[in-house]
């Protein structure tokens, strides 16, 4: 039998990491994160890692397992997941995939192959001084789906998915076997979009609130370039850009609010492809999600 895994999912500020935690409690589990940035060790406030206190003693797995002055590829991320479920599962306990990076789940649950494609390369360089315009434009006429859900102003992502583009025709999902390595569950925690954008906001005056300028002024300290800040986007870009002073502080909240809005609604369309997906409003019945998962997965019904 295939191992089984459940998978919580959700565009940014949606509340799954809290689910992920309770779904853990109720059903002998562990937490396996699926965030492309929480990986990094001390991307702590900028990216909403949840705490110690908020893990409730759930052990948690593949956050801050890379050097963020190291690139961390979705490849490498599938392996260390993979190491994750097999331990978690020798040892008689249910794998919960929680996070909103979907290609990475993707990746995992659908075993999906990786592009032999060379990074850093001459022609890669020769993309990424390109305007983010002129990439995006190029992206829409080889991959229009791909282009649909990527970072806009993320101009070395849009380069790779330029060249694996015209290596191969187009983008993952790419190499996918007929049969998944896994017996995958999906969760996914829906939520209006009235009310994501004041968690949106709300979350983000926390944040400020708890340091999250003082973080990134020490991970500069610390020798994390604004360069490489920037690669990886989204608090860390643009709090990099107000503390190089190129951006006063309220036209920055301003733009990053309208940033992190535009990161869900490409979250939701890539997530909207999926039809496995089960979802649950907000506010979710945790004993409804739980007695499902549990007749699913046969695991005993709490």
């Amino acid at each position: 039998m295939k191992p089984k895994v459940l998978v919580i999912l959700g565009p940014t500020a949606s509340g799954k990491s809290d689910l992920a935690v309770e779904l853990a409690l109720k059903l002998n589990g562990e937490v396996i994160s699926a965030d492309s940035r929480q990986v990094y060790k001390g991307l702590d406030i900028g990216t909403g890692k949840i705490t110690a206190a908020e893990m409730k003693s759930v052990r948690h797995w593949c956050l801050d397992i890379a050097d963020p002055k190291e690139r961390f590829t979705a490849m490498d991320w599938k392996k260390a997941a993979e190491t994750a479920v097999a331990d978690i599962v020798s040892r008689g306990k249910l794998p919960i995939i929680c996070g909103g990076t979907g290609f990475y789940i993707s990746a995992l649950i659908d075993d999906l192959g990786f592009p032999d494609v060379k990074a850093d390369t001459e022609e890669q360089k020769a993309l990424e001084s390109k305007t983010a315009e002129e990439l995006f434009e190029e992206l829409k006429k080889l991959d229009p789906n791909r282009a649909a859900t990527i970072d806009l102003k993320n101009k070395r992502r849009m380069a790779r998915a330029i060249l694996i583009a015209r290596e191969l025709g187009a983008v993952p999902p790419i190499a996918q076997p007929a049969e998944p390595k896994y017996d995958a569950i999906i969760i996914g925690v829906a939520i209006p979009d009235h009310v994501l954008r004041d968690r949106i906001r709300d979350r983000l005056t926390k944040r400020l609130d708890a340091g999250m300028i003082k973080e990134v002024e020490q991970l500069h300290e610390n020798g994390l370039s604004y360069e490489r800040m920037d690669e990886l986007g989204l608090e860390y870009r643009y709090l990099a850009q107000y503390l190089e002073g190129k951006i006063a502080r309220e036209p920055m909240i301003e733009l990053l609010l309208t940033r992190i809005w535009q990161y869900a609604r490409r979250q939701k369309t890539w997530f909207k492809r999926d039809a496995r997906i089960r979802w649950f409003e907000q506010p979710v019945n945790l004993a409804e999600i739980s007695a499902l998962t549990a007749d699913l997965l046969h695991y005993t019904r709490i």
